[in-house]
Parts: structure tokens; C-alpha cells; sequence
């Protein structure tokens, strides 16, 4: 069966390609056109049976993932069902099981059988977690072994993988001899870069790139080129490794193309906020326009506790230069496994992050959206307003906490309210004026 990308080559606008294009007011031929040249990903499976498909990319609203999964110190998949329903009612456009916990495959299997939206993975950390049971050590863990998790979980449905393949023995050297604070901070780039020191071997991500391809077009899987050397804290932001990674990920997302795959690229980290713009248009040029997905990116290292706004400040402006896609950011990052709560909170964030690129991006039905709730605003309707508003339920519950259920305006002015003095006033002009 052809990809998303070479059936788009062959001048066929696949059934994704249609709901996409409904989906952003754009013509079906837009669509089709820039997933030919890979400036749009549609990561959809073909064995995801349940997935409504959503595009990523050139031209297109700005998305928002979620990260569940189950971990060591819990690792009850049950939850984390729980979690993605809970994302998919906030918003979210994606979900990525991170599971490291036990019963990884059930986890995995049951997220995507209940998911209505893309879902991501990240196979080295089954192929990590299988190596501890396998050999009681990571550092034995052959080439076999992690390919056999990139296709078992193509074959379950996932619609697009992080894969680590631009961490090569250069880049590590690049690494070690400039130095870092926080050397690594990706999950996946650890384990590969630990397993590649201890081995002295190159990468088996970037050696066999070419057989990691082939099952991505065999299931039409979006490889998601992941960005290992990310910096985790704002002092390592921008550096030798970063970049030296991101010129191998422009070489493999051209290589990805070739065979008809589809790619996304994954960026930055934690970023000071005056080098997000660069960060962006310099991964973008060389990233030859592909889809770019960022986690964050983070502009401070010092809000435990509030990083969905730390990440939410660095993704509106990633997003207005040029990311298409953010990976939200919870209110537990750096503290701990994320609640139904957290993740609720966390897609919210990012989601706001998002409309507000898409608002300077001058995506129209961004701007009908909030023209509608200005007007709403100006006739105190608060009904309309609770409609339109990004967390419907949160608004409800501040406005009968702090009202009474009689009040036309709002506590904050009481009886002083502007809206209403202004609409009284604006009204007797009009009529002595008739």
C-alpha cells in the first residue's frame, strides 16, 4: 500500500487529504500538493482503524500533543486511558504513549484502539526496557532487538514514531568536548548515546536508517526525526551538538522523502527567549520546510510547578516563526508523573499558545473566533462567552464562584462595570442623534 506522500506524488488527494483540507478551509489540492513536497505530514496509519486525520504543517492551524504513558514507579496502563480522554476533550490534536511501566504492548495497544486522534511513540524505550529484562544490562541490546519494537509498533497503529537518529559519533564528540550543564536531558537520547559510549559503535538509528525507512512506508508511519541533544536547561540552548544533530536531521528528512515517507522534525528544549525565533528559521532551512514539532520550547529553568507557562510564553513564539506543532508541557514537568489535572491544564496552555500563532499568522477562522468573542463580551453574554471559550468548564466555575447567579456583570466592577456604562451611554447618543 502507497503512503500518504507517494499516493500525493501520484496526483491522488487520498480521503485524509479531504477531511484535512475541510478541516482548514483549504482547498484539497493545497493539501495533496504540499504533502508531495513533504511541507505537510497527515500521520495516519494504516492500522489505526479509529483516527479522524489532522494535518501538520505548511499553511495549516497550529497542533498540540499530549505525552501519557505508564512509568516504573507507576505502571498501571489503566490510568492513562483516563488521561488520553481527558486530552482529547481539552483539545489536544495527538497523543504520544511514553510508557516505560510494565505491559508496555497493552498499554500501547489500548491507547490506540481508544484514540480518535494520532497517536506517537517512541520505540527505543521499549527496546530499553526489554534489553533490562533480557540481559539485566541496556549496553547488550542488539540492532535486532530494537527493530523488532519499530515494527511491532508500526504494526499496532502508531501514526508516527521519535526515532534518534541524528545522534552520531560526531555529534558526541561535538558534545563532550564543548560541554554542557545538563549534557542530557532526552529520555531516548540517553539511552541510545549511554549504549553507543559504552559499545563504541555508531548509531544503529543512522546506520540502518534506510531499514527503519522501509518499515515506516510499509504501515505509513511519519518518522519523527527526534531531536536527543536537546537543551534541557537555557544555558545549553543553541550549541555546537544542537545544530551539529540538526544538520544530520536535514539530511535524513530529504533521505525520509525519497522513499515516500513522511517526516516531521522535533526541536527545542529550553531556549532563552531572544533565540527562539532563530532556533526556528535556522531548523526550518534545514529541515527543507518539514513539519517542525517542539517541545516547549521553555524560556526559563526556575518555575517547577508552572512550565506549562514557561512553555507556553517560548511556544507562541516558536509557532509565529514558523513550528507547526507543540508538544505541551504540564504543570508536573521536572516534578513528576502528570495527572488527569495536569494534563488537562497542560493542553489548555498550549493550545492557547497556539491560537495566539495562529492569531499573528492570520489564520482567519483564528480571528472569526475571537471576533466572536468580543461581540459576546459586549452584550454580556455570558452564555455565548462560555461557548466560546477554550476551557468552557473552568470559565463556568470561576463566573458561579465569584457572581451571584442574578449578576449581568461580572464582580470584578459591580455596578461600575464599563461594558455597561458604555453601552448605556452609546445608546443615548444614538438616539438624540436620530
Amino acid at each position: 500500500m502507497a503512503t500518504q506522500m507517494q499516493l500525493a506524488r501520484q496526483g491522488v488527494v487520498t480521503e485524509a487529504m479531504k477531511i484535512v483540507a475541510e478541516q482548514e478551509h483549504l482547498d484539497a489540492e493545497i493539501i495533496r500538493e504540499r504533502v508531495a513536497k513533504g511541507t505537510i505530514a497527515i500521520p495516519c496509519n494504516i492500522n489505526h482503524k479509529n483516527i479522524i486525520p489532522r494535518g501538520v504543517g505548511e499553511g495549516l492551524t497550529v497542533k498540540v500533543n499530549a505525552n501519557i504513558g505508564t512509568s516504573s514507579s507507576f505502571p498501571d496502563p489503566a490510568p492513562e486511558i483516563k488521561k488520553l480522554e481527558a486530552a482529547i476533550a481539552c483539545g489536544a490534536d495527538s497523543v504520544m504513549d511514553l510508557s516505560t511501566g510494565d505491559n508496555i504492548d497493552e498499554s500501547r495497544r489500548a491507547i490506540i484502539g481508544a484514540s480518535t486522534v494520532m497517536v506517537g511513540t517512541v520505540p527505543v524505550y521499549q527496546a530499553y526496557v526489554n534489553a533490562i529484562r533480557k540481559y539485566g544490562v541496556v549496553v547488550e541490546m542488539t540492532k535486532e532487538d530494537i527493530f523488532e519494537v519499530i515494527r511491532e509498533q508500526a504494526a499496532d497503529g502508531a501514526d508516527f514514531m521519535t526515532i534518534h537518529c541524528g545522534i552520531t559519533k560526531q555529534v558526541l564528540h561535538q558534545l563532550i568536548s564543548e560541554g554542557r550543564e545538563m549534557d542530557i536531558v532526552s529520555r531516548g537520547g540517553s539511552f541510545i548515546t549511554g549504549w553507543m559510549l559504552h559499545n563504541d559503535l555508531e548509531n544503529p538509528f543512522y546506520e540502518y536508517y534506510d531499514e527503519i525507512l522501509d518499515i515506516c512506508a510499509e504501515y505509513d508511519v511519519t518518522i519523527s526525526l527526534g531531536d536527543g541533544l536537546r537543551p534541557g536547561c537555557i544555558a545549553d540552548a543553541t550549541d555546537r551538538a544542537q545544530i551539529q544533530e540538526l544538520l544530520n536531521i536535514g539530511e535524513l528528512t530529504q533521505r525520509a522523502w525519497a522513499k515516500g515517507v513522511q517526516v516531521m522534525c522535533e526541536g527545542p528544549g529550553h531556549v532563552p527567549y531572544n533565540q527562539i525565533a532563530a532556533n526556528m528559521q535556522i531548523q526550518k532551512r534545514i529541515c527543507h520546510g518539514a513539519p517542525f514539532y517542539v517541545l516547549g520550547p521553555l524560556v526559563t529553568d526556575i518555575a517547577p510547578g508552572y512550565d506549562h507557562i514557561t512553555s507556553a510564553i517560548g511556544g507562541t513564539l516558536a509557532a509565529v516563526s514558523g513550528a507547526d506543532f507543540l508538544c505541551y508541557v504540564t504543570p508536573a514537568e521536572h516534578l513528576g508523573l502528570p495527572d488527569i489535572e495536569d494534563v488537562k491544564e497542560g493542553v489548555i496552555a498550549a493550545r492557547i499558545a497556539a491560537h495566539a500563532a495562529d492569531l499573528a499568522r492570520g489564520n482567519k477562522a483564528a480571528w472569526e473566533w475571537d471576533l466572536a468573542m468580543a461581540k459576546a463580551r459586549k452584550v454580556l453574554d455570558w452564555k455565548k462567552q462560555f461557548e466560546l471559550a477554550i476551557n468552557p468548564e473552568k470559565a463556568r466555575a470561576i463566573r458561579r464562584s465569584k457572581n451571584q447567579a442574578e449578576d449581568e456583570a461580572c464582580s470584578m466592577c459591580g455596578k461600575y462595570c464599563a461594558v455597561q456604562i458604555i453601552n448605556q451611554y452609546l445608546e443615548e447618543h444614538k438616539n438624540k442623534n436620530k
